[in-house]
């Protein structure tokens, strides 16, 4: 049995609920991540291998347990090569260095504007160049996830570079069915919508999901960061505050007041509460990729490079936002919307992607032999998973379980205070034990230089330095 070590936050099977979700960060801040995650789980769990997540872990310290427990090391990647990843990106190249297994980047990410600006990249050369060389010593490819990075990676001197996109694609293998139901949308269509905050410089997101809510009224939000998962399950100040904004960031948001928003904690209900739904548009690309697992069909609002060398890959329907206004309406994306060439063109990339993984040496659950995941998926079927979280505006039980973290955290904070008060007060008593010490060694100073033995030894020093004995 082979033993492959996944970077990826948790098991696909393992459940965690709303509070321990917050607590453990299982998103890694952005929910898109187990898309991918389980892709990948799902695509090398075969039937003589053994997939284990790390948790993101990268450890240097880790690394001869790792070399002894571990045939291979699988990274799936989002936009890795960006400026605030880079002490990440450090430690898994200082992890990478020290491993004597095969070492598999599956999709790595370059994020720039969307005018593919190299320029940008360069305060991440050093710490990519690092990365990819210690790949590239225990791998025969990288894999990238689009055009940019490759370009990126080329301008660094490496070329045994593959764009294979990303694995929350091939999450079904080579089977992807979307289709548009209605011939049109209208004011009754359930409509799924997506944004992400780094977007909000680049266009007015905040006014296209707040205009489009005001024509759909059965529109959801479906948000993905743990800061979005903080403010459903625990709220916000922002009424009290009077803080408002077009984009769904405070509690006073319309899509909040009429509990419209939520965030799954898992890929399995994501996908499927995404199967009813008429159309999903937004910036975020795993949002509308699991929409389309779903069969839905989505179109991606383009902010950066790393959305759009993904949607032109997979020929994912796509709009740069910087060319939309606040106006843009669901119904005209939905209309315009051709996903043609990207069902045409799936199969193929599929074999792209495989064929990157058998030349990396890496075993998976399409080969010959194989159910191509049917397994997994009969699990995941089984699997009891947390319904997505909402805004808790009538779930009774919800707000009970809330009400219970609260005060457990409040009779933690006791139980601490009151221990740090007794340090504090032992502290105190200390110092002042201390303070009684140096006034009692003062006046023995003092006293001793009153003592007859003292003024002679004194009076001594003054003769014989006099007489030049004495300096």
């Amino acid at each position: 049995m082979k033993r492959v070590l996944l970077r990826a936050k948790k098991d696909p099977f393992e459940i965690v609920g709303p509070g321990s979700a917050i607590e453990r960060n299982i998103f890694g801040n952005n929910a898109g991540n187990l898309i991918f995650s389980q892709a990948s789980y799902k695509l090398l769990s075969t039937s003589e291998t053994e997939v284990v997540a790390n948790g993101f872990r990268a450890e240097a310290a880790d690394a001869e347990r790792i070399n002894e427990e571990y045939d291979a090391f699988v990274i799936p990647l989002a936009n890795a090569f960006r400026v605030s990843f880079i002490g990440h990106l450090d430690a898994l190249s200082s992890l990478i260095e020290k491993l004597t297994i095969p070492v598999v980047v599956l999709g790595v990410g370059a994020q720039s504007n969307l005018d593919y600006d190299l320029g940008r990249m360069a305060a991440l050369d050093a710490p990519v160049t690092r990365f990819v060389r210690a790949v590239l010593d225990r791998s025969a490819t990288i894999g990238v996830r689009g055009e940019f990075t490759e370009r990126y990676l080329n301008s660094l001197g490496f070329h045994d570079v593959e764009v294979i996109g990303c694995p929350s694609m091939f999450m079904y293998g080579d089977r992807l069915d979307v289709s548009k139901g209605p011939d049109r949308l209208d004011g009754n269509s359930r409509i799924a919508v997506n944004a992400s905050r780094s977007a909000l410089g680049a266009g007015d997101v905040g006014g296209i999901v707040t205009s489009n809510f005001e024509r759909y009224p059965n529109m959801r939000y479906f948000a993905q960061e743990t800061k979005d998962l903080e403010l459903l399950y625990w709220g916000d100040r922002s009424g009290v505050n009077d803080q408002r904004n077009r984009m769904p960031l405070h509690r006073t948001h319309p899509l909040f007041q009429e509990n419209k928003v939520r965030v799954h904690l898992d890929p399995a209900t994501w996908i499927e509460s995404l199967r009813d739904h008429d159309f999903s548009f937004g910036t975020r690309i795993h949002g509308n990729i699991a929409a389309l697992l779903a069969g839905t069909p989505a179109v991606v609002l383009c902010h950066d490079s790393r959305t759009l060398e993904l949607c032109r890959y997979f020929d994912i329907p796509h709009r740069r936002i910087r060319d939309l206004s606040a106006e843009t309406d669901a119904a005209k994306l939905y209309a315009e919307a051709d996903f043609t060439a990207m069902l045409e063109g799936h199969s193929e990339r599929f074999s792209r992607f495989t064929s990157f993984l058998e030349k990396n040496g890496v075993d998976h659950v399409h080969m010959d032999g194989e159910d191509a995941g049917a397994s997994f998926e009969e699990r995941v079927r089984t699997t009891v998973y947390p319904p997505g979280v909402d805004a808790w505006t009538s779930a009774e039980e919800g707000v009970s379980a809330r009400i219970g973290w609260l005060r457990r955290d409040h009779a933690d904070l006791v139980t601490k205070t009151s221990e740090l008060n007794k340090k504090v007060r032992g502290l105190e008593k200390k110092v002042q034990r201390i303070d009684r010490l140096e006034k009692r060694l003062k006046r023995l100073e003092a006293s001793a230089e009153r003592t007859p033995y003292r003024r002679a030894r004194r009076l001594a020093g003054r003769v014989l330095r006099k007489i030049g004995l004495r300096r």
